[in-house]
């Protein structure tokens, strides 16, 4: 954003670099901000490209808030599950409180019940002898019913009948409440005793049951279950949770990485069954405890520690080694798996992505760098020992896959051997990259590329016998490069840099945003029409700093032709004043014919457009151009030779008619095979026939001034003909 922060100046006060991403939200939490004139005051004044940068980096913004309260959530989500927990606790102390005063209620009952029939007067003996043999009867029959209540939950135990347990202990329950001021107190206590000692024991024997590696998914469930009607969910859900871990960990010793080759199996297996045992573990929680905060709040913790376990393992095992060497292919596949088994939670409400993000991130940046240096390294070694000729690539599997074998070769151009490297390299990184969007590392890898065709570039002038002495090329290293000696050679460098700047890495790059617009289908209509908008521009902006790192090439080409043209090999000069001047001294000697130095010119034109033509099929304007411009170097040369014209100009010996004649003929020679061939960079004799003609009528006042606003100018019609690369 800092080419939009330039362009439109302070008129977006937000966009200081200096700012937090706190302090540029601060003007949208307002309690009075107003979107419509927020955006009226601001795009006002506003150009199309500058509102295209606002719209972008108002979503950059969306984005980095969303990720900031992400990482607040996960950043507190630690404390808010242990104040759940202490709540739960609080509330099973205040339950287990109720049942103790409700017990010592019933105590204290049953002792003032007690003093009550003491009191009674003797007179009543009769009475109370008959309503004592009622209530020995009645604690008889109470301590029966209690002994065949003990029996029937030992056999029911035993036998691990849960079910009929659990009604069995309903029942107790039941019996214990509505008997409670009719029960004595020994008696009372002594039902409640059995009931805690049996839900004790049962739920003794269902986590001991359930973790146990035989137990099914149907039966796990119905241990939970058990567990949570007796009261103790929080068990129950902890209980579960423990099970699954455990099946997990169990199923994983049979996982074993085999090394990188298998590292991409080893991955999609661990990723398979860790992310099917935490979708397991929702369902059942789901099923059996709803929605509740607190059981929740359990199960995210619980996912998040095994994905970051998971996460873990496959750094270790999987991608710590290929991501330091460089091997970019099973670090983008393996995370590109994981991703993709993580995101199908998020139907879920598990939204586990930052996880592995955090983790994975860092490994895939380390693995595209050292990808990057490792092209840049080996283009190098390749091109120590290029020779370069032109030919088709190698068919790789990669390249091949459903196409046919005569339609990979169609479509893909004859460069030399180092060009086709560097071409398949490049390729390879790119469709690695492309499917792990998420990661926003499209940008990176741009850059990345860029790095390696400027280093290329830089080993391609090295290879120009001319440039043996510029070392300060921008980004240029000191190696070893085999020199281009002939002239295609030369050329073949030229279609090196051209082939791959205009058309074989915009080719890798447009993968970068087709991965980005398959995975944005699901964003808001205005969102994509933004980036609809926003892409060529960006794509003719990665095109032309390409091609500005091929002018570079280009211009080497064209001085080191210009200056072996000029100088001779002795360090002689074939284009010097006095070619010029020694004419009008000896003029029985002169044969009107165009300068060696010209001559020289023609023939080497003459075999390069020849060799271009050739290595150029089909693509004959940047032949055209690499003409047009080897022309222009030679002529601007003469042009600016101060030395050449100050001899003309001011020397001792003037220009003399003959001089002049055939310096005109030295000219018009050039003019017209640099026409014949088709890369004269002027326009016909009529244009100049035309404005002289204007101007004429102009001078004497035959014609008005506006007239010649409607002549155009050459370099521009020369220009707009031929294209600006």
């Amino acid at each position: 954003m800092s080419s939009f922060s330039s362009s439109i100046g302070d008129s977006i006060d937000f966009e200081e670099k200096d700012l937090s991403l706190s302090d540029k939200l601060k003007v949208f939490k307002a309690s009075g901000f107003d979107p419509d004139s927020y955006v009226t005051n601001r795009c006002r004044h506003m150009s199309e490209k500058e509102i295209r940068h606002l719209c972008h980096y108002l979503m950059d913004l969306r984005k980095a808030s969303a990720e900031e309260m992400r990482k607040s959530v996960y950043a507190n989500y630690a404390a808010f599950i242990r104040t759940s927990r202490e709540i739960s606790n609080l509330e099973g102390q205040l339950i287990a409180l109720r049942n103790l005063l409700s017990t010592r209620a019933a105590i204290v009952h049953g002792l003032a019940e007690g003093i009550n029939v003491d009191s009674l007067s003797s007179s009543e003996g009769s009475t109370q002898d008959d309503r004592s043999n009622h209530g020995d009867s009645y604690t008889a029959n109470t301590e029966s019913w209690l002994g065949q209540f003990i029996e029937k939950l030992e056999v029911l135990l035993a036998e691990k009948r849960v079910d009929e347990v659990l009604d069995v202990l309903d029942e107790g329950e039941h019996m214990a409440k509505s008997k409670q001021t009719t029960l004595t107190p020994s008696a009372l206590l002594s039902l409640q005793k059995v009931i805690t000692e049996q839900k004790q024991k049962l739920a003794a024997q269902l986590a001991e049951a359930s973790f146990q590696s035989s137990v099914g998914a149907t039966e796990l469930r119905s241990a939970v279950q058990a567990l949570k009607r007796l009261g103790d969910g929080a068990r129950a859900h902890t209980l579960m949770l423990s099970s699954h871990q455990k099946k997990l960990h169990g199923n994983m010793q049979g996982l074993r990485p085999s090394g990188t080759s298998h590292g991409v199996a080893y991955s999609a297996a661990l990723s398979q069954l860790v992310f099917s045992t935490i979708a397991q573990a929702t369902n059942d929680s789901l099923a059996l405890f709803d929605d509740e905060p607190s059981y929740s709040s359990e199960l995210v913790t619980w996912a998040v520690n095994q994905t970051e376990n998971f996460t873990h393992l496959i750094k270790r095992y999987v991608i710590a080694s290929p991501a330091a060497s460089g091997c970019l292919r099973p670090v983008a596949e393996s995370v590109h798996i994981s991703l993709g088994h993580c995101s199908l939670l998020e139907a879920r409400g598990l939204a586990l992505s930052p996880v592995l993000l955090k983790i994975f991130k860092p490994c895939v940046e380390q693995a595209l760098y050292a990808n990057i240096k490792r092209i840049e390294q080996c283009t190098a070694a390749l091109a120590a020992a290029d020779d370069w000729s032109l030919t088709y690539p190698p068919i790789s599997s990669r390249s091949l896959g459903t196409a046919s074998l005569a339609g990979v070769i169609a479509s893909q151009p004859k460069l030399s051997s180092s060009a086709h490297r560097f071409n398949t390299m490049v390729q390879e990184l790119c469709e690695d990259i492309s499917p792990l969007e998420i990661l926003q590392l499209s940008e990176q890898t741009l850059e990345g590329v860029m790095q390696v065709f400027n280093a290329y570039i830089s080993m391609l002038i090295k290879a120009l016998p001319g440039s043996v002495d510029n070392e300060n090329l921008e980004g240029s290293v000191n190696r070893i490069v085999r020199m281009a000696e002939t002239e295609p050679e030369q050329i073949a460098l030229l279609t090196n840099a051209l082939l791959l700047a205009d058309e074989l890495i915009p080719r890798a790059a447009a993968k970068l945003s087709s991965s980005q617009k398959s995975n944005n289908k699901t964003d808001d209509t205005s969102k994509r029409s933004t980036e609809r908008q926003s892409r060529p521009v960006e794509q003719r902006e990665l095109k032309r700093r390409f091609q500005r790192l091929v002018d570079q090439l280009r211009d080497s080409f064209c001085r080191q032709h210009a200056l072996e043209l000029i100088f001779l090999e002795d360090g002689g000069v074939r284009l010097s004043p006095d070619m010029y001047l020694n004419m009008d001294g000896n003029p029985e000697e002169i044969e009107w014919f165009p300068s060696p130095v010209y001559q020289e010119m023609f023939g080497k034109l003459t075999r390069i457009a020849s060799i271009a033509s050739d290595m150029f099929v089909g693509r004959e304007r940047f032949a055209t151009i690499l003409l047009m411009r080897l022309t222009e170097t030679i002529i601007l040369w003469l042009s600016e030779d101060q030395t050449f014209w100050e001899e003309i100009e001011q020397g001792p010996r003037p220009l003399g008619p003959l001089g002049l004649q055939q310096f005109y003929l030295d000219m018009e020679f050039v003019i017209l095979f640099a026409s014949q061939g088709r890369y004269f960079v002027l326009p016909e004799d009529e244009w100049f026939a035309e404005v002289a003609q204007i101007a004429i009528d102009m001078l004497t006042g035959k014609t008005q001034v506006g007239t010649m606003e409607n002549v155009s100018s050459p370099t521009a019609s020369s220009v707009l003909s031929h294209g600006s690369n």
